[in-house]
């Protein structure tokens, strides 16, 4: 995992359930991604106990929903081809990250009122 974000500035998002970052796996995605900048493929398998085939998976549908992107290098540490991928949340993502907790919040603590 590389370092900390930097604090982002502006108020926190008006609740907002977000259906694709709801899904479990991808919640604990998110939400190891939110305090770091960017995390390496293996890092998050091996930290969620996840099958390669399983995280990528989940990773396709939060690229292909803007909320990740995916990072391809090179390592030099390797003689053959393969690369590393590294996964970040992007600007929107972390609005809708946070936006989704702040709907949890509120459902938590039994507002009827969440804006569907």
């Amino acid at each position: 995992m590389s370092g900390p974000s930097s604090p982002r500035a502006g108020a926190e998002p008006a609740p907002a359930f977000h259906e694709l970052i709801h899904a479990p796996v991808r919640l604990r995605i998110c939400g190891l991604l939110r305090p770091v900048d960017e995390v390496e493929f293996a890092v998050l398998r091996d930290t969620l106990a996840l099958k390669d085939a399983n995280l990528s998976k989940h990773l396709r549908l939060l690229a292909d929903a803007g909320v990740v992107t995916l990072r391809k290098e090179f390592s030099p540490a390797r003689n053959d081809a393969r690369r590393l991928t590294w996964v970040s949340l992007t600007a929107a993502g972390r609005t809708a990250l946070s936006a989704h907790l702040a709907a949890l919040r509120v459902i938590a603590e039994g507002d009827p009122r969440l804006p569907g």
